[in-house]
């Protein structure tokens, strides 16, 4: 749907921005939401073969009324949630997480991916797909400041700056920040991606929740005016030495290809001892063995 005048670019936004492509996508998400995660093969699909025309701006968009409610809501409801998105999505979540181990601390996490950010955009990204790993795999509680020290060392941050970061004002005005523009933009609802072109007077696109990957082609198409052609995805061991850790249904979503195919080629580099096996909950993740 188009975005109405009060949903256009502030000037605070675009003076944040370093965008030099023809398009840019707010891409507003809560890092503990299911449907966020289960959009990952997507988006890692638009980046390879679109990425060259568009920048992705992440919003931390939960609203500290919405990270309360969470706490409200039933455990055995969160987990029904959990696990209907891992059937559905093929991304796996492990919804007993909220009946062995919930979130303490919700806005900590938030905060905790502001503080990667001040590290650099694709440090923040690296500790944001970490922090998700954690939550939705190994059911962790991710507000608890062991575990984002991990993740923090685990995505190569330097960790005595993320721990300095983490409890400054800084992250929080970060944070709050991306409030401002999630209500400024009038989202609601997560995931939302917003596409906008280089000129800031035209209305952006919004498109809220999951859906099929050529929709968001589609759009891309639709701002840019032509019809493009897409880049060719990389060697499939170059992905997995690019990315160390993905799901089969990541592979499955670049490579048009189905999960049988993916294992049946997966197999063939764990023989080589390239990868790694790790079953999951529901379907297969593979670690990069460097």
């Amino acid at each position: 749907m188009k975005i109405n005048d009060n949903q256009k670019k502030t000037n605070q936004q675009i003076n944040c921005s370093t965008n030099k492509r023809p398009l840019e996508i707010y891409m507003f998400i809560d890092p503990l939401c299911p449907d966020c995660w289960a959009l990952e093969p997507i988006i890692k699909k638009l980046t390879i073969e679109y990425g060259r025309y568009f920048t992705i701006r992440h919003v931390l968009s939960g609203r500290l009324a919405t990270l309360n409610n969470k706490k409200k809501q039933k455990p055995n409801d969160l987990a029904q949630v959990w696990e209907r998105t891992a059937s559905r999505s093929g991304m796996s979540c492990d919804g007993s997480f909220w009946l062995e181990n919930p979130i303490t601390e919700p806005h900590t996490v938030s905060i905790a991916i502001k503080a990667a950010e001040i590290q650099g955009k694709k440090a923040g990204i690296r500790f944001l797909r970490k922090l998700q790993e954690n939550l939705f795999l190994n059911k962790k509680d991710i507000s608890d400041e062991k575990v984002l020290v991990s993740c923090a060392e685990e995505v190569g941050l330097d960790v005595n700056e993320f721990k300095n970061d983490l409890n400054s004002s800084s992250a929080a005005k970060a944070f709050q920040c991306d409030l401002g523009i999630t209500s400024e933009m009038e989202v609601e609802e997560i995931p939302t991606l917003v596409f906008f072109n280089e000129n800031i007077e035209d209305e952006g696109i919004k498109i809220t929740g999951c859906y099929p990957y050529d929709m968001y082609v589609h759009i891309i198409y639709d701002m840019l005016g032509e019809k493009i052609e897409p880049s060719p995805p990389p060697t499939l061991e170059e992905f997995l030495e690019f990315f160390k850790f993905v799901a089969s249904k990541e592979i499955a979503v670049l490579y048009n290809l189905s999960i049988t195919e993916v294992e049946r080629e997966m197999k063939k580099l764990l023989l080589k001892q390239k990868v790694e096996q790790i079953p999951v909950k529901y379907g297969t993740f593979w670690r990069y063995i460097d």
